[in-house]
């Protein structure tokens, strides 16, 4: 299942999205320009090592790449998954966040979903990167904010590709759940090292999830308020 646009219109331009997107791909294009040694040497400068975090937690130069990580990536695939769902669902939180805020949010959920990988997987000599962790809060805002708008997805059933629209809370929730499925799994004696960061999404999830949460039920107080006073009869 494979999300393809929302129908949940802005009511101001997301610069902040568009502009992150651009971000990722300009850096990814930097990657590509670069032989085998120099991006090795980039990806060990500037993704982050938990290892390396866990033996100096102050450093500078550690500390920095929790958020220069985020703007790598592994291939194509790595990158045109997240730059999609960043697309369709990154717009609608920073047109209810704000710019700034929305800004702040992005980072600091991507920290945080960092934060999640290592508490889980240890201090692994394992570089780090993507921007998964940060869009993943993104999830975790828009199904609380618009569990009910319809997602048009794409369904491959063998050489067919079938198109629906869904509501967006199946969608998220249908992808944090396999999130947690290989989550867990990879916490098993004989899971292997590296791959997918899925407790970085997870993390990254729960923390966008949280840091809405507020916003969430102030709205919901709202739209109370607003119902009562339309059925409230003064004398």
């Amino acid at each position: 299942m494979i999300p393809l646009r929302d129908e949940n219109p802005t009511k101001r331009f997301p610069f902040v999205t568009v502009s992150l997107i651009a971000a990722n791909v300009l850096a990814f294009f930097y990657e590509l320009s670069l032989a085998d040694q120099a991006l090795f040497e980039l990806i060990d400068t500037w993704a982050f090592n938990p290892a390396r975090f866990v033996a100096d937690p102050t450093s500078p130069a550690v500390l920095v790449t929790f958020v220069t990580a985020m703007f790598l990536h592994a291939g194509w695939l790595h990158l045109g998954g997240n730059m999609l769902y960043l697309w369709i669902f990154g717009n609608n939180i920073e047109d209810r966040y704000g710019p700034l805020r929305f800004v702040a949010f992005y980072l600091g959920t991507g920290i945080a979903a960092t934060l999640a990988h290592v508490a889980i997987e240890g201090a692994a000599d394992v570089p780090l990167l993507g921007a998964s962790g940060a869009i993943a809060g993104v999830l975790g805002a828009y199904l609380l904010l618009f569990p009910k708008t319809k997602v048009v997805v794409a369904i491959p059933i063998f050489f067919i590709i079938e198109l629906a629209k869904v509501p967006a809370a199946f969608v998220i929730g249908f992808w944090f759940l396999m999130q947690v499925v290989q989550g867990v799994g990879s916490i098993s004696p004989e899971a292997t090292a590296g791959g997918v960061a899925w407790w970085a999404h997870i993390g990254g999830f729960v923390a966008g999830a949280g840091i809405t949460a507020p916003v969430w039920i102030a709205a919901q107080r709202r739209r109370r308020k607003k119902r009562k006073q339309q059925f409230t009869t003064y004398r």
